[in-house]
């Protein structure tokens, strides 16, 4: 997917003749040393590019600087990773390649990012990443990268942004650390004195200084207007007069003047600049081919020295582009004068593109000159591999470019469409673009190739029936249609043939995923476990890895911890091989073992894989599932007494939760619902429950099971406060309790006895507390369950100590007592205290004898700056001081 353009991309622009010297604004770039990140901000046409060119060309001390020019294109994370990786490699060779071997290998970003952190710490001077024109990119996916990577830089590394609008990234955060640097419109816009030497030093303009602080005054210092102006007033004897007719907004001011410099050109570099305007980058070979005629180098030389807004983007002036405004006021015009030249200048593009193997480029030229046969073939060509490299997101842009009627007789086409929108979470347009598959197939029944019938890619024609019936069935599975998802699952099992491993593997998973959904776990674990093993066969590992948090998810619900570990372990194993780049999921592993750790509290081992899943990319959003290490870190704040901070990750969880095909079988606001309860704030668990219409006489299934234990919490705790009849709350949980144990799902069994000890004992049924105390604690005893029962608090904590030592559960019960200390109720904090530091603030604490600043502590500790903050004032009320000095000071004294 490379092409003859790719090379300008890593040039910065070469300093332009005649540049005004800037040292107030170089001096402000020569901060980059001392910080993450630079953003240079400002609307087209005010020298940021410009600006950080010539600080590199004079500044004494310029570190290593890793160019990167960005254009619209560059939106697939896929491709801008591609470029951020060769840019480094670049300017720092060595710095990258295992990261962008992972990327070429299709593996996924946050592996990929991982990798290139570890790259980036091993190197052994300052580096600097400039990404020109940030304000193209929109991405969500690249933002969130982008942010990850910032959050995660090694002290010699360092990002300046140039952009025309504040981009996507946590800046207020960066500001607040000093590691911020800003320069703004404000900051960009020459001053008077700028004015003046641009105008009459470097333009050899005849003005007096009431002529430049006019102009000054109307362009309000922008510079590409005072270039523009300047192109005007040449060869003028009034120019006076020139100045002083300008009026109005910017945007008509630069109509005019651009209309002014095109009408001094002669007729034919008029025509070549409208014509060419359609380009991103030219050269003069291009330039041939879509004017129709010779000499474009010599053009683009003659304008280069004219300085007509050509900006040279290498060392040998071959790849040129237009100065961005310049360039839109062209197509502009070109529009208003010659609209019937568009397609075809288009068209000769994308043939040129074409031949020299850019398919990108030829696609997006044929797309914009209308030419949608010609990139419906170039679609259909480049789509295997994009699917290969997993660049969805580029595939469904170029796919839903082209018109609806493109895919009436492209039977492949239409279902790489599905594919690209299933890919990334969309089922609009998915059923009409599955009949036009299935018309071809049932007219191919007879005939190989049927009139009419448009393929280029003769392997997926091939598979187009199979292909067809596993998009059926994850269809059905998103809409919640088991019987349908099954039906049409086993169908790609029938049609597949034995070696048609990847087919045959995404069905099985799709059974596996229904019988989930309806809490037949047997019948789950089956499927899904083949469904594993199909695609193990076919060499596809990162599947393989992601596959083992849905497998132990299942063991989870089965109450089976330890098979659960044992997948987490493997998949970690797989993942994390010597010798190989870490693979996609393990950051999924790490959480899935945290939780584990959690539940059998184990915390330091949970604190220790969260940490290990953050440092690859879980904590900023990515992997498959980046919801999870918000969950599993929310929980373990629980544990630790942090309400405040679970609901706090909680929140951030629901904003970044990504479904896929598996039940949703624990909705983080049922979770965040439960954390409510615990702060006593049992008005907002009520309000999430009527706005889920729950109730105690409802229906029961598998996938609202976690919703209606939270609904009898929630029942339980109303009954306690009001001092009322806990009927209905019991009633649910006997109900719970036998659709649990008829579906043999040991870990939903265990809390719901729980919760029946805690209901009875409220109720003065102390032989029904204790009896299904003894039977949770029986189940839980083999597998290691502790924090269904410490995260009770102190009422469960007496029923424990009421268990008898002689029953069968009377040692397990002594011996979660034994454990419940500093995770359940508080850590003891030392002589001299009456109210005792947690655990948390005890790690606070710790930090607070470090060198550590108050964000790097919120870092350190995976908590937000306000929750750091509020443990630091708990501290300091608990020590009675009012500084940190002093509370360390106290601390010593005490001996924490």
């Amino acid at each position: 997917m490379t092409g003859p353009l790719l090379e300008t991309k890593f040039h910065a622009p070469l300093r332009r003749r005649g540049v005004v010297e800037r040292p107030r604004l170089t001096e402000r770039l020569d901060l980059v040393r001392e910080s993450r990140l630079i953003l240079v901000s400002a609307p087209a046409g005010f020298g940021k590019s410009t600006l950080v060119t010539e600080w590199m060309a004079t500044s004494a001390d310029v570190p290593t600087v890793a160019w990167l020019s960005l254009d619209q294109r560059d939106n697939s994370p896929a491709l801008f990773w591609t470029y951020v990786l060769t840019a480094l490699q670049t300017a720092a060779p060595g710095v990258g390649g295992s990261a962008l071997a992972l990327l070429q290998a299709a593996e996924p970003i946050d592996a990929v990012l991982a990798t290139l952190v570890n790259d980036l710490h091993a190197a052994s001077d300052d580096v600097v990443l400039v990404l020109d024109d940030y304000h193209v990119i929109d991405a969500t996916e690249i933002q969130d990268g982008m942010a990850f990577l910032l959050e995660h830089l090694p002290p010699r590394v360092h990002v300046i942004l140039t952009s025309r609008a504040d981009p996507a990234l946590p800046l207020a955060r960066l500001r607040s650390r000093g590691e911020l640097v800003e320069l703004r419109a404000a900051d960009l816009r020459f001053t008077p004195d700028e004015a003046a030497t641009y105008l009459t030093d470097v333009m050899s303009l005849q003005l007096t200084e009431s002529d430049v602080a006019r102009l000054e005054e109307r362009t309000e210092g922008w510079i590409a207007a005072l270039q523009l102006a300047a192109l005007s007033m040449q060869g003028r004897d009034d120019a006076a007069g020139f100045i002083a007719a300008f009026a109005g907004d910017d945007r008509y001011i630069v109509d005019y003047l651009v209309g002014e410099v095109l009408e001094r050109q002669p007729e034919h570099v008029r025509d070549f600049l409208l014509r060419t305007s359609i380009l991103s980058r030219l050269n003069g070979s291009l330039c041939d081919a879509v004017t129709g005629h010779a000499g474009g180098t010599s053009m683009l030389e003659a304008l280069d020295r004219a300085n007509l807004f050509l900006v040279p983007l290498d060392d040998r002036r071959y790849w040129y582009r237009y100065h961005h405004l310049f360039a839109d006021l062209l197509r502009a015009r070109l529009l208003d004068e010659q609209p019937a030249t568009i397609g075809e200048l288009h068209r000769r593009a994308c043939g040129w593109h074409e031949q020299h193997d850019d398919r990108p480029e030829a696609i997006r030229h044929a797309l914009a000159g209308e030419d949608f046969e010609r990139a419906a073939d170039l679609v259909e060509i480049a789509g295997s591999e994009l699917r290969q490299l997993r660049r969805e997101v580029t595939l469904r842009n170029w796919f839903e470019a082209l018109p609806a009627e493109v895919f009436e007789n492209r039977p492949v086409l239409a279902i790489g469409f599905v594919g690209a929108l299933m890919a990334t979470g969309e089922l609009s347009g998915v059923e009409r673009l599955l009949r036009i598959g299935e018309r071809w197939v049932d007219a191919a029944g007879t005939s190989e190739r049927p009139p009419g019938m448009v393929v280029l890619d003769e392997a997926a024609l091939r598979s187009l029936p199979s292909s067809i019936s596993l998009y059926r069935a994850g269809q059905a599975r998103l809409l919640g249609d088991l019987p349908g998802t099954m039906r049409h699952a086993q169908r790609v099992l029938d049609l597949a043939g034995e070696d048609d491993l990847l087919e045959r593997g995404g069905a099985a998973c799709l059974l596996g995923l229904a019988h989930w959904s309806e809490g037949s776990l047997d019948e789950a674990h089956h499927w899904y476990a083949a469904g594993m093993a199909s695609l193990a066969r076919a060499g596809h590992d990162a599947d393989v890895i992601a596959g083992a948090v849905t497998l132990a998810d299942i063991r989870i619900a089965q109450g089976r911890l330890a098979e659960a570990m044992a997948y987490y372990e493997r998949g970690l194993g797989r993942a994390t091989q010597p010798g190989r780049p870490t693979l996609r999921g393990a950051p999924d592993m790490h959480v899935g073992i945290a939780e584990l750790h959690r539940e059998r509290n184990d915390l330091a081992g949970a604190r220790r894989h969260l940490a290990a899943a953050r440092d690859i990319g879980e904590a900023a959003g990515f992997g498959q599932h980046p919801y999870r290490w918000r969950v599993a870190t929310a929980r373990l704040r629980q544990a630790e007494g942090d309400l405040d901070g679970a609901v706090e990750l909680l929140d951030e969880a629901e904003r970044v939760y990504n479904t896929d095909f598996s039940p949703e079988v624990q909705p983080v606001p049922a979770v965040r619902a439960r954390v409510h309860l615990a702060q006593g704030r049992r008005d907002e668990a009520l309000r999430w429950a009527r706005d889920r219409s729950l109730a105690a006489d409802d229906a029961l299934s598998y996938v609202r099971e976690y919703e209606h234990v939270t609904l009898a919490r929630i029942l339980l705790a109303g009954a306690v406060a009001e001092r009322a009849e806990d009927t209905d709350a019991v009633r649910l949980l006997e109900r719970l309790l036998s659709a649990a144990e008829d579906g043999g799902r040991i870990g939903s069994t265990v809390e719901i006895l729980v919760l029946l000890a805690l209901a009875h004992h409220d109720g003065g049924r102390r032989p029904a507390a204790h009896a299904s105390l003894e039977r949770a604690l029986t189940l839980a005893e083999p597998e290691g369950y502790a924090r269904v029962f410490l995260d009770e608090g102190a009422p469960m904590l007496g029923l424990l100590r009421d268990i008898s030592p002689r029953s069968a559960a009377g040692s397990y019960a002594r011996r979660l007592v034994a454990v419940s200390g500093p995770a359940a109720v508080g850590a003891p904090a030392g002589p001299g205290l009456v109210d005792p530091l947690s655990e948390r603030e005890l790690d606070v604490l710790r930090l607070l004898r470090s060198e550590l600043d108050g964000p790097e502590i919120a870092r350190e500790l995976m908590v937000s700056l306000n929750t750091m903050r509020t443990h630091t004032k708990s501290i300091y009320t608990k020590l009675g001081v009012g500084s940190r000095r002093a509370a360390v000071r106290r601390a010593d004294e005490l001996d924490l």
